[in-house]
């Protein structure tokens, strides 16, 4: 039994006229008659009690016309289900992104752009950090991931797209002498206590804090570590020490912290889209096409 056997049996029970299905099907009558007969000998059942003056459904043609009827929708559903699926315009995505990047005006945004855009796609949101993140991408676990710099070495076969920079700044308790600054210079706080991100924690800030206390002609003392940025920052306001972090982190605001600028060149963190190279799936097109538009 074929799909055409059933668009044929369906045509002949709507209409209850062989000549007239055989119309709307574009075909002759005569063969129309023997798809029909073929069919009720393949099912071993009438679906046609047929005479002179009439053809009407038996009730074994009752029955098969709702299941038939039903198939061939589900055919045509299929078929646009693919349609759309070529299209990036369902199934799943699963992203990555550091704990940073909801703080930002960009992140949230494309997300919501992607949402309106292709409603039928599921986003699968990870909170990862940025090494995680490569290694995720580079075996297929994410799709995508929204990263910050990294010194580390970028997998061959993860490719990196510059979305946004976002300025660096240093968290201090507002009653510290250097509070009353508007900006900083790393050379500052040589002799200032840190509390940092850990080595482990995979984020890209933990390597380029050390590389820009070096550039400053010091080894940051760590005197305590946190693997959320929020959680630094309490710390911070508790007199534990001074932080760098990324701008956007500025908007967690905390009784008794303070946040000022690097005036220090090269203190910035950027963000960028992390994919696998030669990646064909429109999903991952579709949203790398809202990029344009998200800032």
């Amino acid at each position: 039994m074929e799909l055409r056997h059933l668009r044929y049996f369906v045509a002949v029970a709507e209409e209850l006229h062989f000549t007239r299905a055989a119309e709307k099907l574009h075909i002759g009558q005569p063969p129309l008659s023997q798809q029909i007969q073929a069919l009720e000998a393949e099912l071993g059942v009438e679906l046609f009690a047929r005479s002179r003056r009439k053809v009407a459904l038996t009730p074994a043609g009752e029955r098969f016309l709702l299941r038939a009827r039903s198939i061939l929708q589900q055919a045509t559903d299929a078929a646009e289900d693919a349609r759309r699926a070529a299209r990036g315009e369902v199934g799943e995505l699963v992203i990555g992104f550091t704990p940073s990047l909801p703080f930002t005006s960009f992140l949230p945004r494309l997300i919501y752009r992607f949402r309106q855009r292709y409603p039928h796609v599921r986003l699968n949101l990870l909170e990862m950090m940025t090494v995680q993140q490569m290694a995720a991408v580079a075996d297929g676990t994410l799709d995508i991931g929204m990263v910050r710099s990294t010194d580390m070495q970028v997998p061959d076969n993860v490719v990196l797209r510059h979305l946004a920079d976002d300025p660096m700044l240093v968290a201090l308790r507002d009653d510290h002498p250097l509070a009353g600054q508007s900006a900083i210079g790393l050379a500052q706080l040589a002799q200032e206590p840190f509390v940092m991100y850990p080595e482990s924690a995979g984020t890209g800030i933990y390597r380029q804090v050390l590389r820009l206390c070096d550039l400053a002609g010091f080894v940051p003392e760590v005197v305590q570590e946190a693997r959320e940025g929020t959680t630094l920052i309490g710390l911070v306001a508790a007199g534990l020490g001074v932080s760098i972090l990324p701008a956007p982190l500025a908007c967690v605001k905390v009784e008794g912290v303070c946040y000022l600028p690097l005036t220090d060149a090269g203190a910035t963190t950027s963000a960028s889209l992390a994919t696998r190279a030669q990646n064909t799936s429109p999903l991952v097109a579709n949203f790398a096409a809202l990029l344009e538009g998200a800032d």
